[in-house]
């Protein structure tokens, strides 16, 4: 083990003198490679000897404790969060010159596939004891333990990245945070990802630190170990200290929703107006996250002359992010102006426009196909429309401007939609606001349905639109009936199937009698009236 009886007495000495638990890490060559005070959590590790997965630290840490019972929480904790050799603690008395050392307590990690906790902690021995057994072979043994499952694994699993969700449920959002959950297992899976498994905490507030506090998040790191997981995604938008700190201490990646979201838009960008809008939004998330990261590129020691080269390439980050970030504002200033130019002949011929918007994978571009006979690309995930389009659709007449009309199919909303997206999509946006009238498409065979329509709605509130709008149910035939009337008393909602056809006929009649009002008040309600005429 290399913890002899003389080096044992040296640090129980020292821990007797400061009154404090001394740590020490050896290597498996049995050389002695730091010492520090402290608990062991406390104990500075040096940079990892192994990183691959079937690989364990490379070290072992050894630690006195002033009182006795053996291995505490903190000792196995950090035993199996830093993937540790081994770690051994060892009971120190003394008083009046005198010093008694041990017994010893020594602790491995135990393999995923274990049936017991993520640490096997062997009986009890003496110092001299602790010196014959041989700590090499236990660990060339879990090593090997530890390959062989990897490599089951990794025959087993597909390249796809395996997250575990974490959730937090505080007092105002513990009703919510199920459906919330779920949600963001749909964004993992639409970014190419594998729920591995679902972790929740309930506490009144979130810690600022690490957000669900240590304690969870160390049955957290338990739970990815067991489930093979190498990420961990939350259910909010983590402050860049909480990332970084998330990170220290689990030593996986971190991503919180609005990067899923981010990335589910980076990979659905077709088109040089997607690209544009959603490098935007990525740069604008980015640009506050490179705070903090300078200090810790450019320590050198301290004081006078330890500025590094990494707080100067940090700032050349930044200034290169700001610039580039002032270059796509612009374009997405250029890309506003060419749709208000395609806007105008439909605005000089007063062709209606209708705008279909909605909760993501609602089923709108289903629909915007049934309405006008095209063959735009629905696909079965969230956000697969990101750059809208627009074709002619016919309705019952019109009056004097016919039976022609534009429909719009636009990128699809969520709740807490990152303001990064909005605010880079806003020339997107902007076709909401010149339209004659919003057509609400809402998923009634999803979960949450009257939930999902109340969040599309505060949306469409705070971008201050005017456009009249008409609720229309989708999957009518697979919504559960209570939905459908609560839906239909609320907001006047018209029930469809846009794989079936079903309720077509009577979505176009409701569509006309709706545009007809609004248009025709635009023009002095010359169309209003011939509508209360019409039979």
């Amino acid at each position: 083990m290399a913890l002899t009886n003389d080096l044992a007495r040296a640090m129980g000495e020292l821990c007797v003198e400061l009154g404090r638990g001394v740590s020490a890490l050896i290597d498996r060559r049995g050389r002695l490679v730091t010492v520090a005070v402290g608990d062991a959590a406390d104990t500075p590790l040096p940079p990892l000897v192994g990183e691959a997965e079937s690989r364990l630290y490379g070290l072992r840490l050894v630690h006195t404790h002033l009182k006795p019972g053996g291995l505490s929480g903190s000792d196995l904790t950090t035993l199996f969060l830093n993937r540790l050799d081994a770690i051994v603690a060892f009971d120190v008395s003394g008083s009046n010159g005198s010093l008694t050392v041990g017994p010893a307590h020594l602790a491995f990690v135990a393999p995923a596939a274990s049936d017991q906790e993520d640490w096997l902690i062997e009986e009890p021995v003496s110092i001299r004891e602790l010196e014959g057994i041989d700590i090499l072979e236990r660990i060339h043994a879990l090593e090997e333990e530890l390959s062989r499952e990897a490599g089951a694994r990794q025959v087993a699993r597909t390249s796809a990245e395996r997250a575990v969700l974490v959730g937090l449920a505080t007092g105002a959002e513990a009703g919510d945070s199920k459906a919330r959950l779920e949600e963001l297992g749909e964004l993992v899976r639409s970014a190419g990802g594998v729920v591995a498994a679902v972790s929740v905490q309930r506490r009144g507030t979130p810690d600022f630190r690490t957000v669900v506090g240590e304690g969870k998040l160390q049955e957290v790191v338990s739970l990815a170990f067991h489930e093979d997981a190498d990420l961990l995604v939350f259910d909010r938008e983590l402050s860049p200290a909480q990332a970084r700190e998330i990170e220290r201490l689990t030593n996986l990646k971190v991503l919180d929703r609005t990067q899923v979201i981010l990335d589910i838009f980076a990979r659905n960008a077709r088109g040089r107006e997607a690209q544009v809008q959603v490098e935007l939004a990525q740069l604008q998330y980015q640009l506050p996250r490179l705070a903090g990261r300078g200090q810790e590129m450019s320590r050198l020691g301290g004081g006078i002359g330890t500025l590094g080269p990494g707080e100067t390439k940090l700032e050349v980050d930044r200034r290169r992010i700001r610039d580039r970030i002032a270059a796509l504002e612009r374009a997405v200033g250029e890309i506003s102006q060419r749709r208000a130019v395609t806007r105008k002949p439909r605005t000089e011929s007063r062709t209606p426009v209708i705008a279909l918007v909605g909760y993501t994978n609602a089923g709108k571009s289903t629909l915007f196909n049934a309405l006008t006979h095209s063959d735009v690309v629905a696909r079965d995930r969230l956000f697969a429309t990101l750059r809208p389009t627009s074709r002619e659709g016919w309705l019952p007449d019109l009056g004097p401007w016919g039976s022609k009309v534009i429909f719009t199919d636009t990128v699809g909303f969520i709740r807490d939609l990152p303001d990064e997206l909005v605010n880079a999509f806003r020339a997107t946006l902007e076709e909401l606001h010149h339209a004659d009238l919003l057509l609400h498409v809402v998923d009634g065979a999803a979960p949450g349905a009257p939930d999902r329509v109340d969040a599309v709605q505060r949306i469409l509130d705070d971008l201050e639109l005017e456009p009249q709008r008409l609720v229309v149910i989708n999957k009518a035939d697979a919504a559960d009936e209570d939905v459908l009337a609560q839906l239909a008393q609320r907001y006047g909602a018209v029930g469809v199937s846009a794989l079936t056809g079903a309720g077509l006929g009577e979505l176009k009649t409701a569509i006309a009698h709706a545009v007809t009002d609004v248009v025709g008040i635009g023009l002095g309600g010359q169309v209003a009236l011939l509508a209360e005429a019409r039979p």
